[in-house]
């Protein structure tokens, strides 16, 4: 029997919610835009190192390792921000 990681399931079925909420709006962009680095996007969420840390589920020390381009993001990460970018509010609610 497969064990799965919670957490991974969750950013999962949460990614497909953005993504099927975005495939009903109008296409206007031919490609989808890539996920934006790390530091980009934080800046877009208004949130600090240590803030975007907390979302993340990780270090601050790997945010800024994410930053620094010494380390790419888990694929679970990864998922969480294109949540993040999808919806910039999302962080600062799951910091509350």
């Amino acid at each position: 029997m497969e064990v799965k990681d919670p957490v991974f399931e969750l950013l999962s079925s949460l990614e497909q919610i953005v993504l099927t909420r975005d495939s009903l709006k109008p296409a206007v962009q031919v490609s989808t835009p890539s996920l934006p680095e790390p530091q980009r996007l934080r800046e877009l969420t208004g949130m600090q190192v240590d803030e975007f840390a907390r979302v993340m589920g990780v270090s601050v020390s790997s945010v800024k390792s994410w930053e620094a381009r010494r380390t790419r993001p888990s694929a679970t990460a990864q998922k969480l921000m294109k949540l993040l970018h999808a919806n910039p509010y999302l962080g600062r609610q799951l910091l509350d």
